[in-house]
């Protein structure tokens, strides 16, 4: 069985997380990663855009390209910034099928799951939860 795009997105970046010793040098990895998103245009910046759920203000905006979904996605937040960097990774440019297929192990695998707030934790399910529905009706 060949191993996804996603899940190799995964795995290098469970390898980069290993680099680090402690979370202080994690969060400021994701909070760094954030600062590397592409500019997100402000027309996107609408309710149809908006995620619920999410403690910050997040916009997440999709198009279908080829056979591939291409997601952007901004936060007024630093570190839910990083988390979207860390999502866009892993899931976008992908087939819808490859989305629906590719478990987030990665929130367990580099400690998430335990060392976000509930109210981050709430808002990385609820953008993981358009992630999966965009995928789901692109089918």
């Amino acid at each position: 069985m060949t191993t996804s795009g996603a899940e190799l997105a995964q795995q290098e970046l469970i390898e980069e997380f290993d680099m680090f010793d402690n979370w202080m040098d994690r969060y400021q990895y994701i909070i760094d990663m954030g600062k590397q998103l592409p500019a997100f245009p402000d027309e996107w910046k609408t309710d149809e855009f908006k995620i619920q759920g999410c403690q910050s203000n997040v916009w997440m905006h999709h198009e279908a390209q080829d056979d591939k979904l291409i997601f952007k996605a901004t936060s007024d937040a630093a570190i839910v910034s990083g988390l979207i960097a860390v999502l866009l990774r892993i899931y976008s440019e992908r087939t819808a099928e490859e989305v629906r297929s590719t478990e987030p192990h990665f929130m367990t695998d580099l400690g998430l799951d335990k060392h976000l707030s509930p109210t981050r934790s709430n808002g990385l399910h609820a953008m993981l939860e358009r992630i999966y529905q965009v995928a789901r009706q692109s089918a």
